[in-house]
């Protein structure tokens, strides 16, 4: 009979935790509802950035970057003024924590 030893349980039990957690996010992240509910209102930007990457795959990779790159920041413009406003809080340095208020300042939570 082989002996198993405590680490080699313990590595058995993390990795079935680990297949398990990323089994149950795939099928979180490719449930219909839940893709439809949080990508509603971000269509604009989705669309650019996917037709963005179908103009690269066309030959077109200046005009296809431009418009994953604008894609892009509509579709995440919401997070940069939270992550400016972090950087801004944690920096200890006076010109970056007033580059980051300025910055936080222009764009809108969407």
């Amino acid at each position: 009979m082989i002996s198993i030893t405590e680490w080699q349980k313990i590595g058995v039990g993390t990795t079935g935790f680990g297949i398990f957690f990323i089994l149950f996010g795939m099928l979180l992240y490719f449930d219909s509802v839940l893709l439809a509910f949080g990508n509603r209102h971000k269509l604009k930007g989705t669309s650019f950035f996917l037709g963005g990457v179908v103009i690269v795959l066309l030959r077109w990779p200046l005009l296809g970057m431009f418009l994953e790159t604008y894609g892009f920041f509509n579709l995440f413009k919401g997070f940069f003024s939270v992550a400016f406003d972090f950087l801004g809080n944690t920096s200890n340095i006076p010109f970056l924590s007033m580059l980051f208020r300025r910055l936080q300042g222009t764009s809108s939570m969407v």
